[in-house]
């Protein structure tokens, strides 16, 4: 492929969607009580949730170093790849766009760095779009436009049990954490600007998910999507909002992907998430 498109491990390409594509996955860091590894490998998912569930354990993440970027660029290039668009997890959430860019400096205009502005499949669907478009021989210009289009077209909403776990890694303001304590409500947010923002609060987990499938299905529009359906440690629930989803797209539903979110998403949102990434199909 004249292009190549990497992103990072916070995508949550299943491997083998990753590989039908030819995308280069990089790993994030996990660290969980001072053992640290590579999420997806070393760190699972379940890890990350018995950890968060006991008093006392530590969950911790970090980015790829500028580093293991240009290592993977190079062989990228080297192999014959004549440009490389790199899609990656929002910058107001990780260093992970900072790390790749100081990388991508080093070779010029041959690497181009995108912030999807999300995180999960919310870079998971600007990735693919990217892929799809140097399949089909587009230039470095033309893969960039189309995974900056599909960030444009994909909205990403979740809900978790509390928003403590967002609380302590910095992603949410403590006011708002502690007002959702008080009032004993339950929070839906979404990615706005690459910021987790609450959108709602509603006063039970079941009306909760069921506000996050009408949500999702007012942002999916009027046309075809593509959905994404992402738990920790909640398969049940993952499960009882994609058979919501279907219902409410019907034939307007392209695909559907139920997955688990790694360590290191995990480790921000904690046990019980139920989100779901609506990417619109052009």
């Amino acid at each position: 492929m004249p292009i190549a498109v990497v992103t990072d491990s916070t995508a949550y390409l299943p491997a083998d969607l990753a590989a039908r594509h030819h995308i280069t996955v990089v790993p994030l860091t996990v660290s969980v009580s001072g053992r640290s590894g590579q999420e997806g490998t070393d760190i699972t998912p379940a890890d990350v949730a018995r950890a968060l569930s006991t008093r006392g354990e530590q969950v911790t993440t970090s980015r790829p170093g500028s580093e293991q970027f240009t290592r993977i660029y190079r062989e990228l290039l080297d192999a014959g790849a004549e440009g490389v668009v790199s899609v990656h997890l929002a910058a107001g959430l990780s260093g992970t766009v900072d790390a790749a860019t100081v990388a991508a400096a080093g070779f010029g205009d041959r690497v181009t760095v995108v912030d999807a502005g999300s995180a999960a499949m919310g870079v998971g669907f600007p990735a693919i779009a990217a892929a799809s478009a140097a399949a089909s021989g587009q230039d470095q210009a033309g893969v960039r436009a189309a995974a900056l289009a599909a960030v444009a077209r994909t909205s990403t909403l979740f809900y978790v049990d509390t928003l403590e776990h967002l609380r302590r890694g910095g992603r949410v303001g403590a006011a708002s954490a502690l007002l959702g304590t008080a009032l004993a409500v339950k929070p839906i947010l979404d990615v706005t600007g690459g910021q987790v923002r609450v959108r709602e609060k509603v006063r039970t987990a079941g009306r909760a998910l069921n506000r996050l499938v009408d949500l999702a299905v007012e942002a999916a529009g009027e046309g075809e999507a593509d959905v994404a359906v992402h738990h920790l440690a909640a398969a049940a629930r993952a499960e009882q909002v994609a058979a919501a989803m279907r219902a409410g797209l019907g034939d307007r539903l392209r695909s559907l992907l139920v997955s688990e979110v790694g360590a290191v998403v995990g480790a921000h949102v904690g046990p019980g998430l139920a989100g779901v990434v609506v990417h619109r199909v052009a």
